[in-house]
């Protein structure tokens, strides 16, 4: 609908200053949304040339990494190519709706489709229809719930390319697998006894690692649906920080290695003998971590990215635009492309193509 349209619809007289005063009012809503935007989630395309990022309010945003990067880019290149609406044609709509009635919790990419979770639903967007400034999504999904008034979010997903599932770490402290091929939901994976944060697959042993609110990281086989391990991080004086809660919010795996932190310190674990062996000095809380080569990549509150060695040391602390970061994205899809990607309490994504520096920023604006 077309703001004059819009202004009729609402009493207003039609003519170019309806038209001037409704846009004020949307130019002016858009900046406070600006304001308080913070981006929670982001995943590659296939090809390695697309960045999807999902916001608080809904919103799917692709950026294209290949004109950002260029050398003839220009502020127009560091926008969003296209940005998602809920349904087929309603991009047409003004404002446009977002893809979610809630906020992007989690992206992750397959070689054909951008999947997307909110509360209580996932959502398909299909990359070839995506380059082509198309969006429309493919399909949708809602995990079964026990009521009808429950609507948990799904905060975390995980591809699992061997068997084509997907996990996904509920707000309603269960863990569920869901077959691409069919849609249906083949496992819950149950034990958590408060929300479910954040993931972490063994792909080679068909595991899993949750981290929840209660405190644990459980390790589940995806194969009986078993849950094979239970780690009480906060119970482990070296890792404990009684002040700042004992949820788990971030967490990694690398063969026999994991990571995790939230209330309790970022720390590295042997999981073989369930052996803290690093507790790094970071502030708290980290809100994101990844395993680089033989680094640590990791931010929470504060406005910086850290670089760790797996020792303990901290390596480099680099500034970012985001006041807390929560979405770490690393592209390794596409060699000419490769970069670090870091979002959070801002419309702003920091682009890194060095890990010691911030080349510039991709923004929702």
């Amino acid at each position: 609908m077309a703001p004059a349209e819009q202004a009729v619809g609402r009493g207003l007289p039609a003519g170019p200053g309806a038209d001037a005063m409704l846009l004020s009012q949307q130019a002016v809503r858009r900046a406070l949304e600006l304001l308080h935007m913070s981006v929670f989630s982001q995943s590659v395309s296939p090809c390695g040339r697309y960045l999807a990022a999902g916001n608080n309010y809904g919103e799917i945003a692709i950026f294209s990494l290949s004109a950002a990067l260029s050398s003839e880019a220009k502020e127009e290149s560091k926008k969003p190519v296209v940005s998602f609406a809920a349904c087929p044609g309603s991009q047409h709509a003004w404002p446009p709706p977002a893809a979610h009635d809630g906020p992007v919790y989690a992206l992750v990419s397959t070689e054909r489709q951008l999947l997307s979770a909110s509360d209580g639903e996932i959502k398909a967007w299909n990359w070839a229809e995506i380059v082509k400034k198309g969006c429309k999504e493919a399909w949708s999904r809602r995990p079964p719930c026990r009521s009808s008034l429950e609507v948990p979010e799904i905060n975390s997903l995980q591809l699992n390319t061997k068997d084509n599932t997907l996990v996904l770490a509920g707000g309603d402290c269960v863990v569920r697998v869901m077959d691409l091929e069919t849609g249906a939901f083949t496992h819950e994976l149950r034990g958590h006894r408060d929300y479910v944060h954040c993931l972490a697959l063994r792909e080679q042993l068909h595991q899993c690692l949750s981290g929840g609110e209660d405190g644990t990281v459980r390790l589940w086989d995806l194969r009986t649906g078993a849950q094979v391990q239970v780690i009480e991080v906060h119970k482990y004086e070296e890792c404990s920080r009684p002040q700042n809660g004992k949820w788990i919010r971030c967490l990694a795996t690398d063969s026999d290695w994991m990571v995790c932190g939230g209330g309790p310190a970022l720390t590295l674990w042997h999981l073989r003998s369930v052996t803290p062996t690093t507790v790094f000095p970071l502030p708290p809380c980290q809100q994101h971590v990844l395993f680089y080569q033989d680094l640590l990549l990791a931010g929470g509150q504060g406005p910086a990215l850290h670089q760790l060695q797996l020792s303990g040391e901290l390596k480099a602390r680099v500034p970012c635009s985001p006041r807390t970061l929560l979405s770490l994205c690393l592209n390794e899809r596409s060699p000419e492309h490769k970069v670090l990607t870091a979002a959070g309490s801002s419309p702003k994504i920091d682009v890194f193509t060095n890990l010691g520096y911030r080349a510039f920023s991709l923004t929702f604006a």
